[in-house]
């Protein structure tokens, strides 16, 4: 078998994996709704909408929901890890004689494909129930959207390999998980805007490439122009240097093999 041919395998094999467990892939974008619903309408009464580029809340919120998504289920395609070793799947995996890395590639890239599907969905089924402006056109700033979506994904699924080689536990797992990826998420922009915040938050929020797919996003989706935004040429620059080099990262090590670790 080819290297490509062992990494679509791979693919099909964890996709396979993702349309039975339903409940990962229901939670995984429900969660992000309720959000977009609950704190969307619910915030959107007590903020002043003229505070907000995108005129009220529930659409400010859009391109926070799909990055989440995103969030979510880079988290829950990174535990199919400890489910493959466990069970010795992994054992078996690397013990081909293709080259280990070419097989997590294709295991990662699924947790790419899964995570982009999802993020997409939630986006086109948002759409219909806010005002977007597509400032640049419909057709460039789903483009737009897209290309960011992917970009996202492939940093997520980068950080997700990387902490799934280094932490013998799935608990462990969703601990650092949970502790990196939703402060970084929170100082985002995703749920409120960046601007008014002090100098010290402002310095984390430049610092942090979830940024940047926020930015990227609500600049496709309902800036007039990119005043007060970062801008695309920055955002695409950083996000996808920070992508690719995350997601190598995370090809660097092999996984533990056995449960313990050792």
């Amino acid at each position: 078998m080819t290297a490509i041919g062992a990494c679509l395998a791979l693919l099909a094999r964890d996709l396979t994996a993702v349309r039975r467990s339903r409940s990962q892939l229901y939670s995984s974008m429900v969660t992000p709704l309720f959000l977009l619903v609950l704190l969307g309408v619910g915030v959107s009464r007590g903020l002043e909408p003229s505070t907000l580029a995108a005129g009220n809340f529930t659409a400010y919120l859009v391109a926070g929901i799909v990055v989440t998504t995103a969030v979510f289920s880079s988290t829950f395609s990174g535990a199919s890890y400890y489910r493959d070793r466990d069970t010795g799947m992994l054992r078996m995996i690397l013990a081909s004689p293709l080259s280990p890395r070419v097989l997590l590639a294709g295991k990662s890239l699924a947790a790419v494909v899964i995570g982009t599907a999802q993020a997409l969905l939630v986006l086109a089924i948002a759409t219909p129930f806010v005002d977007l402006a597509w400032q640049y056109g419909i057709g460039a700033g789903i483009g737009i959207a897209i290309v960011v979506v992917i970009l996202m994904n492939l940093l997520l699924a980068g950080a997700a390999q990387s902490m799934a080689t280094r932490v013998s536990t799935m608990q462990g797992f969703h601990l650092l998980m949970n502790l990196v990826l939703f402060p970084l998420l929170f100082v985002s922009g995703a749920f409120f805007p960046i601007d008014s915040l002090p100098l010290w938050l402002k310095l984390v929020t430049w610092a942090n490439p979830l940024t940047y797919g926020v930015d990227a996003l609500q600049v496709a989706m309902y800036a007039e122009d990119t005043d007060g935004f970062i801008g695309l040429p920055i955002d695409f620059a950083v996000l996808g240097s920070v992508a690719v080099l995350v997601y190598v990262l995370g090809l660097v090590k092999l996984p533990r093999l056995t449960w313990s670790g050792r």
